[in-house]
């Protein structure tokens, strides 16, 4: 068990940064090393071949340029001197006639061994390797007959008829690049021990934060956003990246915690949707209720027409009114449901502007006076100046034309006197308007105050059809304000009930 446990140790441990690191370095030293090598033993002497042939060609122009321009001797001579110090170089000047005009002291001491060293390069030509030939020169590496010394040796005609020749030793370049090789295989070892030394302090100081951050993003991922990573000023990649880390464990934090909040919201869409479930098998059923009665009054009718029941013109007329206008109300019915359950469902959109609430009241009104008078009502509105309102102007006359047309029905004589009046007042601090309807009559049962806002809930069930409505009125005032927001409701009052909405006041 301790051997399993120290073994899943190493394994961790060779996985690390760190590790990776140091034998990264160490391959790229490696590498560096080796192409180091190749280069020296593959380019060294050609390097080395090349550089020597372009001083020799140099040498070459500078000295043939000298005796063209007429250069005294002395000043060649010194010049040749110079060149042969700086370069190693012997350096022979003669005539065809073999008479030497100008030598350096190697070559002036032995010049018999050198012309025949000359001929034994002509003779073997095993022994040489031209480096460059041009009409009046001619430059070669050589290798004496009874030697591993190279030399090499440059051929040429000066434009005055001289020979030039040049002699220069090549160093052991087999032996110069091993020494070489072996220099930097030494330092290549050197280094990667050093390198690996500092990889590993390095590498400990920048491993130390990630293990941190390591440790930060375990927690985040078991939702505990409490750590946070430790910044500074430098404008380094850790750094950046800590800060990253807590943005974005903040904005983790901020959105877990909407998440649960959104969730609890969400447990509440189910349980609203449970209920509106549960409205609309009521609505379903409601409607169903409702459509009874006129489809079976259509029913009837319509089979007396086609059984001929009374075989009068004047009845046959009377049985096609009605079924006429049951069929109408049937469609008014169900335009009104739909129309309400847009309301009711968010999926109405309105056409809000600034209008004159004042001005609305007393159209309706002057609509209304009609019912008024045939039902021997006084209406009171004393409002005459102007009071501005921002809100669907269509939809509030629906509603201020509801509340004037229950009011009518209902009231009752009160000491002799049916009587309606309508107010408004406004509230300076909240900007908002409050449109009350009161009429004399009885008041209502305050259990059923909540329940007469309810899709077909009617208080008098005994009334007709004719007069009786659909029942739906006050659900439409319910499901408009709801849309505004704004308050609305019944309270009873002293010898009758008061109906009221609130407006917003213009924008």
């Amino acid at each position: 068990m301790r051997l399993s446990s120290v073994m899943d140790k190493i394994k961790k441990y060779l996985k690390s940064v760190r590790v990776k690191l140091f034998i990264t370095l160490c391959i790229v030293i490696a590498l560096i090393v080796f192409l180091l090598v190749v280069i020296n033993n593959v380019v060294l002497e050609k390097y080395y071949l090349y550089n020597k042939t372009r001083v020799m060609k140099h040498i070459y122009q500078e000295i043939n340029t000298a005796y063209n321009n007429n250069v005294p001797y002395e000043d060649i001579e010194s010049e040749l001197k110079k060149f042969s110090l700086k370069n190693n170089l012997d350096i022979l000047i003669k005539t065809n006639d073999d008479i030497v005009m100008l030598a350096t002291d190697n070559y002036r001491m032995d010049y018999s061994a050198e012309v025949e060293f000359l001929k034994d390069i002509k003779q073997n030509g095993e022994k040489i390797q031209s480096l460059y030939k041009e009409k009046q020169i001619d430059i070669n590496l050589v290798k004496e007959k009874n030697s591993s010394a190279n030399y090499i040796i440059v051929s040429a005609n000066l434009d005055n008829g001289y020979e030039l020749y040049m002699r220069t030793p090549t160093a052991d370049l087999q032996e110069s690049a091993r020494i070489s090789n072996n220099v930097l295989i030494s330092i290549g070892s050197v280094v990667i021990i050093v390198s690996g030394i500092i990889a590993s302090i390095v590498s400990k100081r920048f491993t130390a934060p990630i293990l941190e951050l390591n440790g930060i993003a375990k927690k985040m991922s078991n939702l505990d956003f409490s750590q946070k990573y430790q910044t500074d000023d430098a404008e380094d990649e850790i750094n950046n990246l800590g800060k990253s880390i807590n943005i974005m464990s903040d904005k983790l934090e901020k959105t877990i915690k909407q998440l649960t909040v959104n969730n609890s919201e969400l447990e509440k869409d189910i349980e609203r949707k449970s209920k509106i479930d549960e409205m609309r098998k009521q609505f379903i059923s409601d409607v169903s209720h409702e459509l009874k009665t006129p489809i079976a009054l259509i029913q009837g009718y319509a089979e007396g027409l086609v059984e001929n029941v009374n075989a009068d013109d004047e009845s046959r007329e009377f049985y096609a009114n009605v079924i006429l206008d049951e069929a109408n109300k049937m469609d008014r019915l169900v335009k009104q449901l739909l129309e309400l359950m847009k309301l009711e469902y968010g999926k109405r959109e309105f056409n809000n502007e600034n209008f004159d609430i004042v001005a609305l009241i007393n159209e309706v009104i002057k609509k209304s006076n009609v019912m008024l008078e045939e039902s021997n009502i006084t209406l009171e509105f004393n409002c005459d100046k102007e009071i501005m309102a921002y809100a669907d102007v269509f939809y509030i006359e629906q509603i201020v034309t509801n509340y004037l047309t229950n009011a009518i029905k209902y009231s009752k004589e009160i000491n002799g006197k049916r009587k309606i009046k309508v107010d408004i007042t406004t509230n300076e601090e909240n900007k908002k308007i409050r449109v009350s309807v009161f009429n004399t009559g009885d008041n209502i049962n305050e259990a059923e105050l909540q329940r007469i806002w309810g899709r077909f809930y009617k208080i008098d069930t005994s009334r007709n059809r004719e007069n009786g409505g659909t029942g739906i009125g006050l659900a439409f005032v319910k499901a408009i304000m709801n849309n505004y927001k704004n308050d609305y409701g019944a309270i009873n009052k002293e010898g009758g009930i008061e109906f009221y909405f609130e407006l917003d006041s213009e924008k």
